[in-house]
């Protein structure tokens, strides 16, 4: 099987709850095809009474005047006609909201199932291809299923109706006339098997494509800070050339098909033209025959060259179905769990945990501790020493090669991932606000919040002065990412959308290095408040905000070095004494 044949069975597997509608657009693509080959039947009806009078074929009909028959072949030329447009109408409807419908589910239940896959999985993906997929990809598919469907359906309704004329009018004229339609088949497999790899390429190079551009809208700062935007122009013009570059072998290749089509019709139709004519002369073949057969070789082989088209379209829906569905199989490594975590203490135990990144060095090597409910426990240490993989693997986003992570005594592969982490709120040192307003990213993990709570979440976090003289206040967009607002108040308002969502467990991954001082003091107040009665997890760069916290523990290299209170950690030389000796500039407290 091919991979464009199984590229297309799935694609029907995931058509399957449309299946009355793709049967009814089929059903009237052949109607209306069956209804568009009738017009040359009866042309030929016509020649034969005009020549043939009574002894016409509508004779037998029980119609014996000529003129009687022109006028019943009159009014049935009619009836097909609006039998046509209607049938059309109803093609084009049926077949136009079908695509839209299976790009709509397709769109959403790959996105859906994107979501779902751990954070592993995008370590080696680019949004801008991910985007393409989701987007130009599934466009691709719905124009196959807006035009190339259709036509492909009524070729083949085309070849089995006329087919079925010839073979009654003149059986030895419909195997002469059907002789070319093998090569053109044959030459359309052909042809999409040397198509299939050069529109792989095509759909490969728009994901490239679409990745530069992702990227360099996403850092324009970056770009014009550094005066690189004709480097960036340059190179977004050589990869938008390799893509132009990979359509041009694949056009090349569909293209040729065109003249091996046309050199079957000419042949095609010469035979019927010649043969018929020499049967007419020699009176085998009534002349009204032949004339539907000449007219019925054109509506039969014409449209075939309409074929090479649709495999081009067919190619390209192919192509992107493939990476459609590549990402919707992509398997699921982290299994969802089945108790709930209602009413959390946020009592956290990590034993004899391992774990390395993909294809990279052990980043955390039989690490255990252990986390009361309802105290601050901080984390410090180097760079690289493992503090934020801590959080990924509290939060989930990642599973440890070994060892067990506890949470309130069950293991935490128990509970649901959705009850686990609604009841962990993170603030992070790189905070992410969604294009919008103030409020809508305040209640991003509380929809249903008062205004009252919200209003509360904002002057806990001392977020409500800088939000009331902003232009409209809560309602203000910010902008993507909230580029709108200073590094402080973006971070001041993330820690604000994480009180509102009130979680018994308050995650910060260094929530306050990269802030100014009356930013820090700000959260750090903030923090004193809201960390009452709730667990508090804090990674620190800056050792002054923990200097409160009830345990900190030191890691390096993977490993708890030291652990303890402030005080006692700086009564003992060691790696907690010497970070604090290089921050303050002095050993003393």
């Amino acid at each position: 099987m091919t991979k464009n044949s199984t590229a297309l069975f799935q694609l029907l597997f995931h058509m399957k709850s449309h299946r009355l509608q793709v049967f009814l657009a089929t059903l009237c693509s052949v109607i209306n095809k069956l209804f568009d080959i009738m017009p040359e039947i009866l042309i030929g009806m016509a020649i034969d009474v005009v020549v043939r009078g009574k002894e016409s074929f509508l004779s037998q009909w029980g119609i014996h005047e000529p003129w009687q028959q022109i006028l019943v072949l009159g009014g049935l030329t009619f009836f097909i006609w609006v039998g046509e447009s209607i049938f059309e109408y109803l093609y084009m409807i049926l077949w136009r909201g079908l695509a839209q419908m299976v790009q709509h589910d397709l769109r959403t239940e790959t996105y859906s199932h994107l979501q779902q896959l751990d954070l592993q999985f995008f370590e080696d993906q680019s949004s801008g291809n991910l985007t393409t997929i989701l987007n130009d990809d599934i466009n691709q598919l719905e124009r196959f299923l807006d035009g190339g469907a259709n036509q492909i359906i009524q070729t083949i309704t085309a070849v089995i109706g006329v087919g079925a004329v010839f073979f009654y009018l003149s059986p030895s004229i419909a195997v002469v006339a059907y002789l070319p339609i093998p090569a053109i088949v044959f030459g359309a497999f052909y042809f999409q098997k040397k198509a299939t790899p050069l529109y792989t390429e095509v759909r490969d190079k728009v994901g490239t494509l679409g990745t530069r551009i992702s990227n360099n809208i996403s850092g324009i700062q970056t770009i014009k800070s550094f005066t690189q935007e004709a480097r960036e122009s340059d190179t977004l013009k050589k990869e938008s050339a390799d893509y132009v570059e990979a359509n041009k072998k694949a056009i090349a290749v569909s293209s040729a098909f065109i003249p091996v089509i046309r050199m079957g019709i000419l042949s095609g139709y010469l035979a019927t033209f010649l043969l018929g004519a020499h049967y007419v002369l020699t009176g085998t073949l009534e002349i009204g025959a032949y004339g539907v057969l000449v007219f019925l070789t054109q509506r039969l082989l014409w449209p075939l060259t309409g074929i090479a088209q649709t495999v081009d379209l067919y190619e390209r829906a192919m192509a992107s179905t493939r990476r459609v569905l590549n990402l919707l199989y992509q398997p699921i490594h982290i299994d969802d769990g089945m108790m709930s975590a209602e009413t959390l203490k946020g009592e956290i135990t990590f034993e004899s945990i391992h774990f390395a990144y993909s294809s990279g060095p052990e980043i955390l090597k039989n690490l255990s501790f252990q986390v009361p409910a309802k105290q601050t426990i901080a984390f410090v240490g180097s760079t690289g020493s493992g503090k934020s993989t801590l959080i990924k693997l509290l939060l989930r986003f990642y599973e440890p090669q070994s060892g067990r992570i506890h949470l309130d005594g069950r293991p935490l592969e128990e509970y649901r991932l959705k009850d686990l982490r609604k009841n962990i709120g993170l603030v992070s040192q790189d905070v992410f606000l969604f294009h919008g307003t103030v409020r809508e990213n305040l209640l991003y993990g509380q929809p249903e919040a008062s205004e009252a709570d919200l209003l509360n979440a904002a002057s806990k976090a001392e977020a409500i002065e800088f939000i009331e003289k902003l232009p409209k206040g809560l309602d203000t967009i910010i902008g993507e990412r909230g580029q709108k607002l200073s590094g402080g108040q973006r971070q001041r308002l993330s820690l604000a959308r994480a009180i509102l969502k009130n979680p018994p467990i308050l995650v910060l991954d260094e929530a306050t290095s990269a802030v100014d001082n009356e930013t820090e003091a700000a959260i750090q107040r903030s923090l004193s408040k809201v960390s009452k009665d709730r667990t508090v997890i804090a990674i620190a760069h800056r050792l002054s905000t923990i200097v409160n916290a009830d345990i900190i523990y030191v890691l390096e290299d993977g490993c708890i070095q030291q652990k303890g209170r402030h005080q006692d950690l700086m009564k003992n030389p060691g790696v907690y004494k010497n970070l604090w000796s290089v921050q303050t500039g002095s050993a003393n407290i």
